[in-house]
């Protein structure tokens, strides 16, 4: 039975090298991958310094254009203004025209028969002077013709 004590202690303390053995392997290489990502968070934190670098750079060139467009923005303001005021005007001179030709459009609704005879009487007028001319032409060729007469008889 003391044999098998024996065996059973040998056995335990091979058992126990064996467990030993597997714990340094794993422990090598557990400290083999916490030196990769060392190795890659040094890497990050380089990487993000120049990230960050020209992001702040980034930051600052939009918040430079962003001042220059406000500021420019602002100068427009009194443009627009005008253009809105200019808006306005021609809203009211096209409102005031709209009332002259109602206005006008209704006197010559009310005035239609006087302004139908004015135009007759126009017509007539014109009529007279054309025939008055007429005559007056007659008249200088008979004129004409009896001097050319008279002197044909002379």
């Amino acid at each position: 039975m003391e044999v098998l004590l024996y065996i059973s202690v040998a056995a335990i303390a091979v058992a126990f090298i064996v467990l030993v053995f597997y714990v340094i392997s794993t422990l090598k290489r557990v400290s083999k991958t916490l030196e990769d990502v060392s190795e890659t968070v040094t890497n990050v934190q380089s990487q993000l310094k120049g990230v960050l670098e020209e992001t702040e750079t980034m930051v600052k060139r939009t918040s430079s254009l962003a001042e220059d467009i406000q500021k420019k923005s602002e100068k427009l303001d009194p443009l627009f203004d005008s253009i809105n005021g200019l808006g306005k005007t021609v809203q009211n001179f096209n409102e005031s025209l709209e009332g002259i030709s109602k206005g006008i459009i209704g006197k010559v609704d009310k005035n239609k028969e006087k302004i139908s005879q004015i135009v007759q009487l126009g017509t007539v007028i014109w009529g007279l002077k054309d025939r008055w001319a007429e005559r007056k032409e007659e008249k200088q060729q008979m004129e004409k013709l009896e001097r050319s007469q008279e002197r044909e008889f002379h």
